[in-house]
């Protein structure tokens, strides 16, 4: 079954291998440069996001991508949908601003899912108030569903692995033409 790549990858040799992964080094390292030039045009730390629960139907749904900004001089106002994060927290929280208060120094907000029955101060951890420096980024756009691979790798992690191993594999594999 395979032992056509095998022969394949014999036939490369020491510096053929080398060359492929150092070819899978570029594509990665090139894919983790674009992802930090995103962040700094949009300035937000996690320009995308997947929703991850159904706090926001019929907004968003489980599954849908979330493409963020973060302006740094532009306020949050009641009705923009927000992406924020708890200090201590490791999932980022989709909701929409339902109260906004300007200070001095920054903007206090008040947070609630479309889908759920009350305001997120319980999800505050003894704040009253979320500040600017927690949010994320301000919603601007969406793919529906397109998150579920994401979703499908965090539950099963076998996925993950093999998914990796295969473009891994391919990669290696994959001759110059």
């Amino acid at each position: 079954m395979f032992s056509s790549e095998i022969a394949r990858i014999r036939k490369l040799g020491v510096q053929g291998l080398l060359f492929q992964a150092l070819n899978l080094l570029t594509v990665i390292s090139s894919g983790l440069m674009m992802w930090k030039a995103l962040c700094l045009f949009t300035n937000s730390e996690s320009p995308i996001v997947v929703v991850l629960s159904g706090s926001m139907e019929p907004a968003f749904y489980r599954g849908d991508i979330l493409f963020l900004t973060n302006p740094a001089d532009v306020p949050y106002e009641i009705g923009d949908i927000t992406v924020y994060q708890i200090p201590g927290s490791k999932i980022p929280i989709v909701h929409r601003v339902i109260e906004s208060h300007i200070t001095n120094t920054t903007q206090l907000l008040l947070t609630k899912g479309d889908n759920n029955g009350g305001d997120d101060i319980t999800l505050y951890n003894g704040m009253e108030w979320i500040e600017r420096r927690h949010i994320i980024g301000k919603v601007r756009g969406f793919l529906p569903y397109v998150g579920y691979v994401t979703i499908a790798m965090n539950d099963f992690p076998q996925l993950k692995y093999a998914l990796l191993g295969g473009v891994g594999l391919f990669m290696l594999v994959q001759g110059e033409s």
